[in-house]
């Protein structure tokens, strides 16, 4: 049963995949998950700075976690630093579960799981993205990331 339902998901996927690229996505699709991989990257080597160049240097950037809204760039940026102030807190990112859709030529939403592995914890959740293309690749103007509730 744990392999016919494994191969009904390859199927899945590979037709979900096959349909990105007969719509014209792929391209974009593959980029937006190269800005994520370059992330995930950066962070699970202790590089916050590198991490940030996933997001829009602007002061419209927006990022959304629990009750507080963030705008601007080096706003987010300080979060992250303050809040990840040294490699024990960062250890290894993971974002899996992706979904990503083109809206319009220059825009396009993401969809996905986070999960850090840590020595004590391992905080998870999701997050929503909107990336805009810009004259420096496909850049993330607004994250709004949620976490899951720590089980007992």
């Amino acid at each position: 049963m744990k392999s016919l339902s494994l191969a009904l998901l390859l199927v899945l996927r590979a037709a979900i995949l096959d349909a990105d690229e007969k719509s014209g996505n792929a391209p974009v699709i593959s980029e937006i998950r190269a800005v994520l991989r370059a992330q995930q990257e950066a962070w699970n080597r202790g590089d916050i700075d590198s991490f940030m160049n996933g997001y829009a240097r602007a002061d419209t950037t927006v990022f959304v976690s629990g009750d507080e809204v963030m705008r601007g760039w080096q706003t987010v940026r300080d979060r992250y630093l303050k809040k990840y102030s040294d490699r024990a807190k960062m250890v290894t990112l993971t974002f899996s579960d992706l979904e990503i859709e083109q809206l319009g030529p220059d825009s396009a939403v993401a969809l996905g799981r986070w999960a850090l592995k840590r020595a004590n914890d391992s905080p998870h959740g999701r997050f929503t993205l909107i990336l805009r293309k810009t004259p420096d690749g496909w850049r993330i103007v607004h994250d709004h990331t949620s976490a899951a509730v720590p089980q007992p």
